[in-house]
C-alpha cells in the first residue's frame, strides 16, 4: 500500500505564487479603485486585468469592501516610504522638528498623494466606511508616530509636553497651516512661504512645550 505523497511545495499556501497573485491582484484593485471609484470597479474588471479568477479574489480577500481596504492599506504603505519620523535623529530639537515639518509637507505635497486623497474624500461621501479605512491606514499612524517622538523627546528632557497626541495635532497643524487646503483646491505652491511656516510653527511649538 503506498503512502500519498504531500502536495508539492508549489502547490501549498503562501507559495511564491499565491503572493505573486496577490500583489497583482492588490495593483490592478489599486488602479481601478482610484481611477474609477468604488462603485463603478467590479471583481470581474480586477480579476481580468490581474490575470485571475473571481473566486481567486474570493479567495484571498473574500469581498470587494475587503479589496478596498486592502488596497488603501497598500497604497498606504507605499506612501509612507516616502516620510518616516524616525528619519529626523540628530541635531538639536529645533533641528530635528523643522526636518519633521518639511518632510511632512513635502509628503503631503506630493501629487499621487494629493489625488490619493481626493479619491478617498468622494468615496467617503457614500460609504464613511472607506474614509475609515484611509484614517487608520494612514493619518491616524502618523499622528501616533509623531506622538510617540515627542514623547520620547520629553522623557530626554529636549520637550515637556504632558499630552503628546494633542500635541502632535497641534504641531501637524501649525505646519500644514492653509498650505493645507491651497493644495487641495489647486492653488500654485509657494515653497518659500510653506518654509516660513515651518519655521513659525516651531518657534511657537518650542515657546508652547520647550524644556523649562
Amino acid at each position: 500500500m503506498s503512502i500519498a505523497s504531500p502536495p508539492p511545495a508549489s502547490k501549498r499556501i503562501g507559495r511564491p505564487s499565491d503572493r505573486a497573485k496577490r500583489a497583482a491582484i492588490l495593483e490592478a484593485a489599486t488602479d481601478s479603485f482610484f481611477e474609477h471609484g468604488f462603485a463603478a470597479t467590479s471583481i470581474e474588471q480586477v480579476a481580468a486585468h490581474a490575470g485571475v479568477s473571481k473566486v481567486t479574489i474570493y479567495n484571498h480577500f473574500g469581498d470587494k469592501r475587503a479589496l478596498f481596504a486592502a488596497s488603501v492599506e497598500c497604497e498606504c504603505e507605499k506612501i509612507r516610504g516616502h516620510f518616516s519620523i524616525e528619519q529626523a535623529r540628530e541635531g538639536t530639537i529645533r533641528q530635528r522638528l523643522e526636518a519633521i515639518g518639511k518632510a511632512m509637507v513635502a509628503f503631503l505635497s506630493r501629487p499621487e498623494m494629493i489625488q490619493f486623497e481626493r479619491r478617498i474624500a468622494a468615496e467617503t461621501e457614500t460609504d464613511p466606511d472607506i474614509g475609515r479605512a484611509f484614517l487608520e491606514a494612514g493619518p491616524w499612524r502618523m499622528k501616533s508616530a509623531c506622538a510617540a517622538f515627542l514623547q520620547h523627546a520629553s522623557q530626554a528632557g529636549e520637550l515637556a509636553v504632558d499630552d503628546p497626541a494633542s500635541a502632535a495635532e497641534q504641531f501637524v497643524s501649525m505646519c500644514k497651516g492653509m498650505g493645507d487646503l491651497d493644495r487641495r483646491f489647486g492653488a500654485p505652491a509657494d515653497p518659500g512661504e510653506s518654509l516660513r511656516r515651518i519655521e513659525r510653527a516651531v518657534d511657537v511649538f518650542l515657546a508652547a512645550y520647550g524644556a523649562r
